[in-house]
């Protein structure tokens, strides 16, 4: 198959995902619409295996990641990322109680090695999975392996919807304190700058090169490759995830006026970066087979049911703790279940359902989206890595 035409397919899937969240008002998330829409296609032998491969648009996702991450960085001014650190700690709160919600109940009817099999990957994304599946490999618990894949793949089906409806839930709230004049932007990026100017100039004033060079999209996208470049680098270095550089080198070079607001969308790269992304989501669906599934089905259920509670309850006594909407605490920690572009989709799509102006989708997108990109961040980068690296050890 010609790339094109396998980039046009796979485009077209995407396309129908966006009609559906765009009529149903963000209740249907786009990524969920596509996951489920391109398994059927793949074991209906609609469309071959092979498609996002054939494509090599995955391969696009793959080397704008690092630079989608610096953008990411981009998007949260610093003074935000301060106040950010109570979503860090009720993101940690639920990841504990699920996890021990997961040891404590998985064994009871599956055993130990299993609940294990699937910790990692329902508190994270891939780097937890591959942690997990090369344990239980060297361990030779192959028979486990297909858990981690599974429960990686499917537990989206479960948080993505569930946090949509939360976060709206959320932004109904914020949207009747508007009206009744109670709204305070606590996490809005304006409350940076003085009033007489705007976040735009603000911006400006802050930039290391003159506003015309910034201006180039090709200058910019070179900037941008340099921070994720060097996020790669210090990976390699350090066996930290090139993730977390990523994000800080673009929080501290919006700090500092290397990169200005939004940076990969002045560069006019942004929806090529997410398309590539969900290009990599989409090319593990490949793997998954229905006899895989219905093998290990029933216990890649019950961690998914299990995990998800304990991260609901974590996140709910967290918000209790902290004083907030526990509609958005407990959205914030369902991102360990599909992480990044998830998030950011998410709070695009409600924003856009909830708010009935353009000021409105601003205000509610500012924020729910610091809370979270953080709450993604900690879980899928940092937490699920931690917690399956540990866990993994006791098999």
């Amino acid at each position: 198959m010609e790339p094109v035409v396998a980039t046009l397919i796979i485009l077209a899937i995407i396309s129908v995902g966006e009609v559906v969240s765009i009529a149903t008002r963000a209740k249907v998330p786009t990524l969920l619409v596509v996951m489920i829409g391109i398994f059927i296609l793949f074991h209906l032998e609609i469309i071959p295996a092979t498609i996002i491969e054939a494509s090599t648009f995955a391969v696009v996702g793959a080397v704008l990641q690092p630079a989608l991450l610096v953008h990411m960085g981009t998007l949260i001014p610093m003074k935000v990322m301060k106040s950010q650190h109570q979503a860090v700690l009720i993101t940690l709160i639920g990841l504990a109680f699920s996890v021990i919600l997961m040891l404590l109940i998985v064994p009871l009817f599956f055993g130990y090695d299993t609940a294990v099999a699937g910790a990692g990957p329902l508190t994270g994304g891939l780097i937890a999975y591959l942690v997990t599946s090369q344990a239980l490999q060297e361990a030779g618990l192959v028979s486990l392996m297909a858990i981690p894949i599974i429960v990686l793949s499917l537990q989206g089906i479960v948080g993505m919807p569930l946090t949509s409806l939360l976060l709206r839930k959320h932004s109904l709230n914020l949207r009747r304190s508007m009206d009744g004049g109670t709204y305070v932007a606590a996490a809005a990026a304006e409350a940076e700058v003085p009033k007489s100017e705007t976040l735009k100039e603000a911006a400006l004033k802050r930039l290391l090169l003159p506003e015309k060079y910034m201006q180039s999209s090709f200058i910019l996208l070179f900037l941008i490759f340099i921070g994720g470049a060097l996020a790669v680098g210090l990976e390699n270095i350090t066996g930290i995830s090139y993730s977390l550089f990523g994000l800080f080198i673009g929080i501290f070079g919006s700090y500092i006026g290397v990169y200005p607001h939004r940076v990969l969308e002045k560069a006019n790269g942004f929806s090529i970066a997410m398309a590539g992304l969900v290009f990599i989501v989409l090319n593990s669906m490949a793997a998954i087979t229905l006899e895989s599934i219905m093998s290990v089905l029933p216990a890649a259920a019950m961690i998914i049911i299990v995990g998800t509670i304990g991260l609901v309850l974590g996140g709910f006594i967290g918000s209790k703790l902290f004083k907030w909407d526990p509609y958005k605490g407990i959205s914030v920690v369902l991102t360990a279940m599909y992480g990044f572009p998830g998030d950011y989709l998410i709070c695009q799509e409600v924003s856009r359902s909830i708010g009935r102006t353009k000021d409105e989708e601003e205000k509610i997108l500012n924020e729910i989206l610091p809370s979270m990109l953080i709450g993604g961040f900690v879980s899928v980068t940092v937490g699920s890595v931690i917690i399956a690296s540990i866990l993994v050890k006791t098999l």
